[in-house]
């Protein structure tokens, strides 16, 4: 084949990878993590790109998608404990909505991981298995809906917590 048309496939196959990681439950990480093994760290600066890429556009999408919308989708699915939750959030004032998640966990504990909410996101996104969370797609669309991450802070989160992996396999 020739240059263009590799270049084109790459780049679809990085748009796919994206769009696919970005999808709640979909294990992204692990799509990622397969790259690397199957590429070695040549594919590392665009898996890194592209995990970054999925958790910012599944931020995003989730900012975009109204309550109500979301709220009568989990009710309809039967997640009335969820949709309840999406809504209560929805009516929570901005600044008081860490206070309510933290009301909303035991409380031996709850103030604790609200307060270190940027640390617990950074582990989450890390942690083997995440999928049964929802994934990286789905813990980014989770910060956002609830109001507790500004985008910039969420971006610094993410671009920190996906670069190890792929950094480890740059450098070998």
């Amino acid at each position: 084949m020739h240059e263009p048309m590799i270049h084109r496939i790459v780049m679809s196959a990085l748009i796919l990878f994206i769009l696919a990681a970005a999808i709640p439950f979909v294990p992204g990480a692990e799509i990622g993590f397969a790259l690397l093994l199957v590429f070695g760290g040549k594919a590392a600066p665009l898996v890194y790109g592209g995990m970054v890429g999925a958790l910012i556009l599944s931020y995003c999408i989730a900012r975009l998608v109204p309550a109500d919308s979301l709220g009568n989708f989990l009710r309809w699915l039967g997640l009335t404990k969820a949709a309840d939750l999406v809504f209560d959030i929805e009516e929570t004032e901005a600044q008081d909505r860490a206070m309510f998640v933290a009301r909303k966990l035991p409380k031996s504990f709850g103030e604790k991981l609200v307060r270190n909410r940027y640390i617990l996101l950074a582990m989450a996104i890390n942690l083997p298995g995440n999928t049964l969370l929802g994934g990286g797609g789905g813990l980014a669309f989770i910060a956002a809906r609830s109001g507790l991450f500004g985008f910039w802070s969420f971006t610094l989160v993410v671009l920190c917590s996906v670069a190890p992996v792929p950094l480890l396999f740059a450098l070998m």
